[in-house]
């Protein structure tokens, strides 16, 4: 079987992330996620510092204890967000690897579908706003970009070798470029427009930075 490239930066776990109650109970764990959602949709528009878990126990219909009860402080809920952040890019790469995609058509696959989790996901939207305000989190979150880079430089390394990449590019060089376009486009497109023109400026990025360097 085809060696799947490590994504270290994606959804790495830190021992305190582990302080959930059991979560056997399939209502105790629909409430975990209510909470974290509720949380995420909060962190996206408001940022760490701007939300409670007063602000999240009230979004969530519930009383602050019960969130506590889940998630023992707003750091660690915060941390969650970010976790389950990551968690939607591994699914992107399954469904565009079930899609059996020549590799060059897989990046862009997987990036097709970043773009739209940043313009419709509040979990994606959230973890990416909560990494950028990592220093007033008082847990370590998981590295970000790594993963990504990682995973590009994969697949635009079979993409060379079948023929499917540009003459002359180098792919570890092509995905950290493909990397900092996306994430810094989508960083633009949030402070200026509340990701309102995002996949415009996501296809713009696409035509100029991804399909310049195809065969």
């Amino acid at each position: 079987m085809e060696e799947q490239p490590k994504l270290a930066g994606w959804a790495s776990k830190p021992p305190s992330a582990r302080r959930s109650p059991d979560l056997r109970q399939d209502r105790a764990h629909r409430t975990r996620e209510l909470v974290l959602h509720s949380a995420a949709e909060l962190f996206a528009t408001r940022g760490f510092h701007g939300t409670s878990v007063q602000d999240v126990a009230t979004a969530a219909g519930m009383t602050k204890g019960a969130v506590y009860f889940h998630f023992p402080s707003k750091d660690v809920l915060a941390l969650a967000v970010v976790e389950e952040h990551y968690t939607r890019w591994p699914a992107l790469l399954e469904a565009a690897r079930a899609r059996k995609l020549g590799p060059f058509d897989t990046v862009l696959t997987m990036v097709d579908g970043a773009a739209e989790a940043f313009a419709h996901d509040a979990v994606v939207q959230a973890g990416a706003r909560l990494q950028i305000e990592s220093n007033l989190i008082g847990l370590p979150l998981p590295t970000p970009y790594v993963g990504w880079i990682d995973l590009l430089t994969a697949l635009l390394t079979e993409a060379a070798d079948q023929g499917e990449l540009r003459a002359g590019v180098d792919p570890a060089a092509a995905a950290r470029t493909i990397v900092s376009a996306f994430f810094g486009m989508q960083h633009v497109s949030a402070t200026l427009h509340q990701r309102a023109d995002l996949l415009e400026r996501w296809q713009e990025v696409r035509e100029l930075v991804l399909l310049a360097i195809r065969a």
